[in-house]
């Protein structure tokens, strides 16, 4: 039996975020009252402590805030991908909220599909969804 990657956390909260990724949406959290944006998702707003929430369907575009390229992979699943890269992604429409994933070459691509000295902090990418509904990132060549 092979070791998933990763396993999303499927909580109360969260949940949501990861049913629009399996239908290949990038959904962010919004309080319902003010309207501010919130990742990771929670169920009361930091800014209004309002407990009303909806998702916002997000353009997927964003810059390269940070990377790393681990070496060892610190889990045994990924030992055979490495040298592979995890990146944080500043969203285009917000700023403040950064997501986490990896920069493939196409939707599906192996984690080590991207050749981790072409990565660039302030690349600009685009969220596409492997099969699995996991948000990956790849270039945007879009000016």
């Amino acid at each position: 039996m092979t070791e998933p990657l990763l396993t999303p956390v499927l909580d109360d909260d969260g949940a949501p975020f990861w049913g629009y990724a399996a239908q290949g949406e990038l959904r962010i959290q919004a309080c319902a009252d003010c309207g501010e944006l919130r990742f990771p998702p929670r169920p009361c707003c930091p800014h209004c402590r309002s407990f009303g929430s909806e998702w916002r369907r997000m353009s997927g575009l964003g810059r390269v805030w940070s990377y790393v390229v681990p070496h060892p992979p610190l889990l045994p699943a990924y030992a055979a991908l490495a040298p592979y890269n995890a990146i944080v992604v500043e969203l285009t429409e917000a700023p403040h909220i950064r997501l986490v994933g990896n920069l493939v070459t196409a939707p599906g691509a192996p984690l080590d599909s991207f050749p981790p000295d072409r990565i660039r902090i302030g690349a600009r990418v685009r969220v596409v969804f492997g099969g699995e509904g996991l948000p990956q990132w790849v270039l945007d060549g879009r000016s």
